[in-house]
């Protein structure tokens, strides 16, 4: 058994909260200075942060090794494994071909292309963002405009930035399910779950969306961008906006982002229909050819694996055979699908939302909360309490829900689509093991994070942080969003990133005077700002268009638009601690 202490260093929380911060400071060098591989800085900070608990937290070492298994544990299910069978689904659908023509089908939805990028980078971006997060959007969509005609470094910019709204719900709201995990057993406020921080979340986030889409056609035309094309663009940032705080709040957290970027494509759609913007063909000339350069970044080389942004059918009479060609002018060349082949490419994505959606029926959820399906049980031989408490710590319990699990429903959703598609058997299969053998270091990376994060979080690490910065008082309220801003532009990760300061922010919260489910939420909804600077998503960007090496270049065309948006975020969560917008978080 172990009881946390505060201030164990010296009897000194200054000291103390020092000696819990080397952790974090060893994971940031590691990554952000010494540019390590991201899963050999996890190992090394969680070592370091074992370390930490054992001599400075007087942790046991039994206590402190067992709290690792645990977080390494919840790394893998049930975060890493909606990520490996999301993106399972997703190599299926490249596999057949069916990927190419979903793409295709985009763009014939408008010749313009500051409209193709809202489509491509904004909404199929965030859907991407829904089903796997982890950097999938943006190897994805930045090859996507690359062949739509995007200048390399322009592409790779839109990609980046307008991967911002949708990560909070990312990977079928992982993050959530992280923050609400780590910050249970942190609080005594029994509204920190994933319905009701998902909620505060789409209270935040919904604003931000707003913006981007406008931001995308600035970037990609610049102020003739926003004269000509501000219609779809804030159709697009409006329609996103209202429906993703609707799911987040009233139907469903994990389908939130999966909802919100098809209402979204289709207002940009109808929009499209109703009204064309100026000059739709005459920006052809004034964003490069990119397509010559997709050749070079078919793929994106990341901690990932070797992610196929481009990859073709293998079967000769599949539906995209021929697509990716391009002409002498570098345009693809005109590729027609039947309208059964469009059918199938959209299939995947209403199958999952179908299960999905049973799966959230009160009865249906209910029964499968239940044994067989779902067991929670107490980590075996760890025992922590919080100082003065009578109660086991609630981190310690592992909720094991095999079945209701969005990565098992995944799978569900992955053999339906199979079967749709006309996968064999066998392929199928061979597409699962190549999927986890790109995810292998991702896997390791999100697995040691978590460990790290339970450590820090059970020995009393965060805890000492959060009492110290509790200094801050009502100024903490601005400092939220930068934690997670910063948390994610270091780990490249929003999970990781709650993970690591959830717990800090509701205990903290708590000592400031502060509402704690505001403050989980800012670490999260200030972590999305973080995601266009994090070394991981700009070495994806670049790696995607043919410009490893030069992340610095890409770095300074983004940075900008981060701390804008940061600040615009701190402000909104400021005044939802007042009582200007103190009204929008839940009761």
């Amino acid at each position: 058994m172990f009881e946390q202490v505060l201030d164990p260093v010296g009897g000194s929380l200054g000291l103390s909260a020092l000696c819990a911060a080397i952790p974090l400071v060893t994971l940031f060098v590691l990554l952000g200075v010494l540019r390590m591989k991201a899963w050999q800085a996890g190992l090394i900070s969680l070592v370091v942060a074992i370390l930490v608990a054992v001599i400075f937290f007087d942790m046991p070492v039994g206590q402190s090794l067992l709290g690792a298994t645990e977080g390494a544990a919840f790394g893998f299910f049930p975060i890493m494994w909606i990520v490996i069978n999301a993106i399972w689904v997703y190599n299926l659908t490249v596999e057949t071909g069916h990927f190419d023509v979903l793409r295709r089908s985009f763009e014939k939805v408008s010749p313009d292309l500051r409209v193709q990028a809202i489509i491509i980078a904004f909404c199929f971006g965030a859907l991407l963002e829904a089903l796997a997060g982890f950097g999938t959007p943006v190897a994805i969509t930045v090859v996507m405009l690359m062949t739509l005609g995007f200048a390399p470094l322009k592409a790779a910019a839109l990609a980046l930035i307008a991967n911002t709204a949708p990560v909070a719900f990312g990977a079928l709201a992982s993050p959530i399910v992280t923050l609400a995990t780590v910050t249970s057993g942190a609080s005594d406020d029994s509204r920190l779950t994933v319905e009701t921080i998902g909620a505060m979340v789409g209270r935040q986030t919904p604003i931000l969306a707003v913006v981007v889409p406008l931001i995308l056609v600035f970037v990609a035309d610049g102020k003739r961008g926003l004269r000509e094309a501000w219609l779809p663009a804030l159709t697009a940032g409006l329609s996103f906006a209202v429906a993703q705080f609707i799911a987040s709040n009233y139907i469903s957290v994990p389908l939130t982002d999966i909802v919100a970027s098809l209402v979204a494509a289709g207002a940009v759609v109808l929009v499209t229909r109703v009204s064309k913007p100026a000059r739709t063909g005459a920006l052809q000339a004034g964003v490069g050819a990119g397509a010559a350069g997709a050749a070079v970044g078919a793929t994106a080389g990341t901690e990932l694996g070797d992610r196929p942004g481009g990859q073709r059918s293998i079967d000769a009479d599949a539906p995209s055979a021929g697509a990716g060609r391009t002409t002498g002018g570098g345009r693809a060349a005109a590729v027609v699908d039947s309208r059964n082949d469009v059918i199938k490419a959209y299939a995947p994505y209403l199958i999952i939302i179908v299960i999905f959606s049973i799966a959230n029926i009160a009865a249906v959820k209910a029964f499968l909360g239940k044994a067989p399906f779902a067991y929670k049980f107490a980590w075996p031989g760890l025992h922590v309490f919080a100082p003065g408490a009578t109660e086991e710590l609630s981190t310690g319990t592992f909720n094991f829900n095999w079945l209701g699990a969005a990565g098992t429903l995944l799978i569900i959703s992955g053999i339906i689509t199979a079967l749709v598609l006309k996968v064999p058997p066998a392929r199928a299969l061979a597409a699962y093991g190549r999927t986890y053998a790109e995810l292998k270091w991702a896997i390791l990376t999100v697995m040691a994070v978590l460990a790290l994060a339970y450590v820090m979080n059970l020995s009393g690490q965060t805890a000492s942080l959060g009492a110290y910065l509790a200094g801050a008082g009502a100024f903490f309220a601005f400092l939220a969003p930068v934690l997670g801003w910063i948390g994610v532009g270091v780990t490249g990760s929003d999970t990781s990133a709650n993970a690591l300061f959830g717990a800090l922010q509701v205990q903290t919260a708590a000592r400031a005077g502060l509402d704690p489910l505001l403050l989980a939420a800012a670490n999260s909804s200030g972590g999305v700002l973080g995601k266009m600077i994090s070394p991981q998503n700009l070495a994806i960007a670049a790696a995607a268009v043919g410009m490893a090496g030069k992340e610095g270049e890409l770095f300074r065309k983004v940075f900008g638009w981060s701390l804008v948006l940061l600040l615009f975020m701190c402000v909104i969560v400021v005044l939802q601690s007042t009582p200007v917008l103190g009204w929008m978080i839940p009761g």
